[in-house]
């Protein structure tokens, strides 16, 4: 039985003792008005203290109500927020794409997609670098991905894959919740439905099965077939972002 107390004292405890084992002081999270990220702003606000958490908001022809919602976890953790809005800048690089040459709308579509999100962590590192320097301490970067998100695949590589610190990851989007209902992360934010805001389709549209499915699949519980082969090929198909294969030599 999950024990939403005891997990999220344990996680802050880590969260602690990797920040003074490795002399830290800040940490920097993409705030995206969704749970994952509001639970881990909620995670480091307890661990490190308010001050030392930097939430940024990423808009890329994004909705506005994502800001809003961003705006509410930052002002219930009392963080500081910052908005860098990233559409000008991609606007730019769609610009120099069209000197390649012609190109559809659906063949642009998945690059479109990610590209978004690869500019957002870039965005994320540079933060952190700068309030380094401004604050006189090393921040680093929080990833917010879960782990029925990361079974199947659902990040981009060198997007939301990249971070230098997981605390949900090893938490199914079931106990995400749990976490961030005891965290009393706001309502609005924590049971609205996800999605990527980025494509204008939820997440398990976009994935073709429910994040409960995938979460029985995780824990072996009894699933339909159909579900379970299509829960195994996303898994299976995704397997070139878990490792980056690397030749050795040969002795």
């Amino acid at each position: 039985m999950f024990n939403a107390e005891k997990t999220t004292n344990e996680i802050i405890d880590f969260i602690r003792e990797y920040y003074k084992n490795n002399n830290l002081k800040g940490v920097v999270i993409g705030i995206s008005g969704g749970k994952d990220s509001g639970v881990v702003a909620g995670l480091f606000s307890k661990a490190l203290g308010s001050e030392n958490v930097l939430g940024v908001t990423l808009p890329c022809m994004s909705k506005e109500s994502d800001m809003i919602d961003a705006k509410r976890v930052a002002d219930f953790y009392g963080f500081e927020l910052i908005n860098v809005d990233l559409t000008s800048s991609y606007n730019s690089f769609n610009e120099e794409i069209k000197k390649l040459g012609s190109f559809t709308k659906e063949e642009l579509k998945n690059s479109d997609i990610n590209i978004k999100p690869r500019m957002r962590m870039m965005s994320l590192y540079y933060l952190a670098a700068l309030y380094s320097a401004v604050k006189g301490g090393t921040y680093i970067v929080a990833g917010t991905s879960n782990k029925s998100e990361k079974f199947v695949g659902y990040f981009t590589k060198g997007g939301d894959s990249v971070s230098d610190i997981q605390v949900i990851a090893d938490l199914t989007v079931s106990e995400v919740i749990k976490v961030g209902e005891y965290l009393q992360v706001p309502k609005e934010v924590l049971y609205k439905v996800p999605d990527d805001g980025l494509s204008g389709l939820t997440d398990e549209e976009k994935l073709g099965v429910k994040y409960s499915d995938i979460e029985k699949y995780i824990n072996n519980e009894e699933l339909d077939e159909n579900i379970k082969s299509k829960i195994e090929r996303l898994h299976n198909n995704s397997k070139h972002k878990f490792e980056i294969p690397t030749y050795k030599k040969i002795d």
